[in-house]
């Protein structure tokens, strides 16, 4: 028996536009990064946590198979999370990084972090990186698997 689908990466961007873009897969999202824009999207208004048009990056398999992507699927809490879950948030030119979905929907509504560890520019372009943790995850220390996959996602683009 096949184990039930789960999601590996999750991608948010929350630009002052309003809209909150949603992706479920990195290239997509490397793309909206890079060029502002991606080729394929859907949209769904007044979804976001406070009334906000969201936008979904989907790639053309999306499209033939005329069902949801693995970002409206994980954004609409339809797909869980994997194990190894990796998700990236980028508000006010900050990435927030997460290894839990449930804390990165939680900022995403809220726009709080309550524990983290936080890496001055040391983003791609010199931004700003914050390593969201949650109460059980900090005392760990830093998330070093988290950080290894932000930058293996960065590598292989």
């Amino acid at each position: 028996m096949a184990a039930a689908p789960t999601a590996k990466e999750f991608f948010i961007i929350l630009p002052q536009s309003g809209r909150i873009h949603a992706f479920g897969e990195s290239k997509n999202y490397l793309q909206f990064l890079a060029n502002g824009e991606v080729a394929l999207t859907r949209t769904q208004i007044g979804v976001g946590p406070k009334g906000e048009t969201v936008v979904y990056g989907i790639t053309s398999d999306d499209v033939k198979k005329n069902q949801p992507s693995l970002g409206e699927l994980v954004y609409q809490d339809k797909l869980p999370a994997a194990a190894d879950f990796h998700g990236e948030v980028v508000k006010n030119g900050r990435y927030y990084v997460f290894g839990d979905l449930k804390d990165m929907k939680a900022f995403a509504s809220f726009g709080e972090v309550p524990y983290s560890y936080t890496d001055v520019g040391a983003g791609p372009k010199g931004e700003t990186l914050v390593w969201v943790m949650n109460k059980d995850s900090y005392k760990k220390g830093r998330p070093l698997a988290t950080i290894e996959r932000f930058k293996q996602i960065r590598a292989a683009s």
